[in-house]
């Protein structure tokens, strides 16, 4: 299959996997439509960070609206849909706002798509929709379970984009990424959190429960495999795990940080931190049998490399001057 100069459209390419998609893309010689959330300040997010901006075409907009989805998704050979809300405190505090991003607006990518004749539609998912592991390592006939309002989006925008695949015949894959971590995420995720507080000085870091377990995968890992999945015909109609197939404690996450940093900061329950405790998802780790077996896909960092990395992005005065440490994010 010929790669060079398909076009292809990112959603929610102003984020921080979009952002390193959109450069991952523009690197692999793609025409890149990169979609930011339209906001009255005209800020791109991490998309004014990439290397090859003057390369992308930006566009502002929301895609819960059909008729700009319409739109925006013209002359698109691919589409990559990123552009959710993925923050689980949240969908706590504003679940109808979940549905009408992640459901309603992967809807109305699908429809667009299908009317404009997208030839490939890789649709963003989350381990998140398996809840806590029931075996492991989870593969991707693990049951769904919704904890809490972020994952049941999730789940149903899923669900969405495959009924336009079986209904439709949409060429659609669904990507299922494990927990991505690098530089540009966003400090209400673990891994920034700690990096940030040592960064910033902080004797104590405050953390939420640290006994659950994740599967950590750095963030131009997972953008790789999903550029793998869009090349890969056999991966059309399937869901499929981008996963380390290894598990870690965040406490275990915690010390390897602070092994890295050179510090001896003391760890702190912080109550507001706390999910429910039912909405707590105390196990991941992740089958990537599937995706290798289609595409021979396998990561090129293990976590002490990633998070080395990581770091380094974080501890440039100048980007952590973007963060505010001392505040718990939502």
């Amino acid at each position: 299959m010929s790669t060079k100069r398909q076009t292809v459209l990112v959603t929610g390419a102003d984020g921080f996997i979009g952002s390193h998609l959109t450069e991952l893309l523009v690197r692999e010689g793609y025409q890149v439509r990169a979609l930011a959330q339209y906001n009255s300040f005209n800020s791109w997010g991490w998309l004014e960070d990439i290397v090859g901006l003057d390369q992308v075409e930006v566009v502002s907009g929301d895609v819960r609206d059909p008729h700009f989805c319409a739109t925006v998704t013209e002359g698109m050979d691919w589409v990559f849909h990123l552009a959710a809300l993925i923050a689980i405190p949240y969908s706590y505090v504003a679940p109808d706002s979940y549905v009408d991003t992640n459901i309603k607006g992967t809807l109305n990518i699908c429809q667009a798509a299908l009317r404009n004749g997208v030839k490939r539609v890789i649709h963003t998912s989350t381990s998140e929709v398996y809840g806590t592991a029931q075996y492991v390592p989870i593969d991707e006939a693990h049951p769904l379970q919704a904890q809490s309002p972020y994952s049941a989006s999730k789940i149903g925008a899923d669900a969405m984009a495959l009924s336009f695949y079986n209904a439709f015949e949409l060429p659609v894959t669904i990507a299922r990424p494990f927990n991505t971590y690098g530089p540009r995420q966003s400090a209400r995720a673990v891994i920034p959190s700690i990096i940030t507080q040592i960064a910033t000085g902080s004797r104590e870091i405050k953390l939420g429960d640290v006994s659950p377990t994740r599967d950590f995968n750095y963030v131009t890992d997972t953008c790789a495999g999903f550029l793998v999945l869009a090349r890969c015909d056999e991966a059309v109609g399937q869901t499929v795990n981008i996963a380390s197939n290894f598990e870690i404690s965040v406490a275990d996450t915690l010390n390897l940080i602070r092994d890295l940093m050179g510090s001896d900061v003391t760890f702190i329950t912080d109550e507001q931190r706390l999910r429910p405790e039912r909405s707590e998802v105390f196990r991941l780790w992740g089958d990537p049998t599937r995706l290798q077996q289609l595409t021979g896909f396998k990561p090129s960092h293990d976590l002490r490399l990633g998070l080395q990395k990581t770091i380094d992005w974080f501890s440039q005065p100048e980007k952590l001057a973007r963060y505010k440490a001392g505040l718990y994010n939502v």
